[in-house]
């Protein structure tokens, strides 16, 4: 059976890592950082402020970059790695900097355990984690308001480009002095690709820099994804066309249990919560479990519906009137249903929300929970006496 990518990355970089120690490779000391290639990208301006932030170096290898923001800009910095080889080397040189903490340990559950950060970066070593496992961790180990730099592959040095889907492949990992070559497993996803994997895991991507390799004859080209994680989520409506009159009652359904709040994403790019258009002599009850069932392929009855209120705003010159409901028992996993306009549900912690939800599912969110941090078109909210519960 063959080995799991992430696995036979880890194998890569041990042997990459005794490779050069026993070489006793020596790299100059850096004055900046790098991105994709040595002096290239904007430098360590993109990180923002760092005097005194907690910052993580997510794959540093030797530390030089680590060293030098806690050298030349004061930032407190714990830098990780999985090599126990560059672990070494990086002990060697900066094992008595103040300031600076070394850490050797598994990405994912360096991130998974670690206070949250001010800042994380990482050069070049992104794409050799599966992006469905890494975005959520990297999500939760940063502040709301913080922010997240990283350089991902875009082109080898063969001209290969991005692949069109979210999942690893060869590439070759040169060692230095004639050492050979190692294969690695990596990710090296469209530009779009990535945005939408980051957009869904709550963070904003702010900017993407192109870097490209400095010799003709070298075809590699980086993407330096600059982004945040929003103190707030924001909201959009899904077209710029207002709904037509038959179609302006609708309801929401709230689905939250121990595995978070269920959303699916709308084919126009939003994110939303199970819902729909009340049929003509249908209960909002009726309506809600129907329309659960058809997007997701959840059963609930009418009395597992708790209906909070009702939300009205303008659309485009049209009342638009959003039923929310609690819906407190449901049986099933949710599934993507043939023929509708939204899938890939997913469960969502209350703090990780992803960005652009619909904006009538954001009015629905902030009723249910009003101190939910979530920017959406203002819409009046009544609510029912016998929806008032927050469970």
């Amino acid at each position: 059976m063959a080995a799991r990518p992430e696995a036979v990355n880890a194998e890569a970089w041990r042997a990459y890592g005794e490779h050069h120690l026993r070489r006793g490779t020596v790299l100059p000391e850096v004055a900046g950082i790098g991105w994709g290639f040595e002096d290239g990208g904007p430098g360590t301006a993109v990180l923002g402020e760092l005097t005194g932030r907690r910052v993580l170096d997510l794959g540093c290898g030797t530390a030089r970059h680590a060293a030098h923001l806690v050298r030349d800009h004061g930032a407190l910095v714990d830098a990780v790695d999985a090599s126990p080889g560059q672990h070494e080397r990086a002990r060697a040189r900066y094992g008595t900097l103040p300031g600076l903490r070394l850490v050797l340990s598994d990405a994912l559950e360096h991130l998974r355990t670690a206070e949250p950060y001010d800042v994380i970066y990482s050069v070049n070593a992104v794409p050799y984690i599966d992006p469905h496992r890494l975005l959520p961790a990297l999500a939760g180990a940063l502040k709301p308001g913080g922010r997240l730099c990283f350089t991902v592959l875009h082109t080898n040095s063969l001209g290969a480009g991005p692949s069109q889907g979210a999942a690893a492949r060869p590439e070759t990992l040169r060692l230095a002095g004639g050492g050979g070559d190692v294969t690695v497993q990596m990710w090296v996803l469209a530009e779009d690709l990535w945005t939408a994997l980051l957009t869904e895991h709550g963070m904003r991507v702010e900017h993407v820099d192109v870097l490209d390799a400095p010799q003709a004859a070298n075809h590699a080209s980086y993407r330096l994804f600059q982004v945040t994680r929003p103190l707030r989520r924001s909201s959009r409506p899904r077209t710029g066309k207002p709904p037509v009159a038959h179609a302006a009652l609708g309801v929401g359904a709230l689905l939250h249990g121990p595995r978070g709040l269920l959303l699916g994403r709308h084919r126009h790019g939003t994110w939303e919560l199970p819902g729909g258009t009340v049929e003509p002599g249908e209960s909002l009850r009726e309506a809600v479990v129907r329309e659960l069932g058809e997007e997701t392929g959840l059963e609930a009855r009418p009395e597992d519906v708790r209906l909070l209120g009702t939300l009205l705003d303008d659309a485009g010159g049209v009342v638009r009137v959003t039923v929310a409901a609690r819906v407190t028992a449901w049986r099933g996993e949710p599934s993507d249903q043939p023929g509708e306009s939204v899938g890939r549900w997913r469960w969502f912690g209350l703090d990780r929300l992803p960005e652009e939800l619909f904006v009538c599912s954001a009015q629905a969110l902030t009723a249910w929970r009003p101190g939910l941090p979530i920017d959406h078109a203002p819409a009046r909210f009544t609510p029912y006496a016998t929806g008032t519960d927050d469970s």
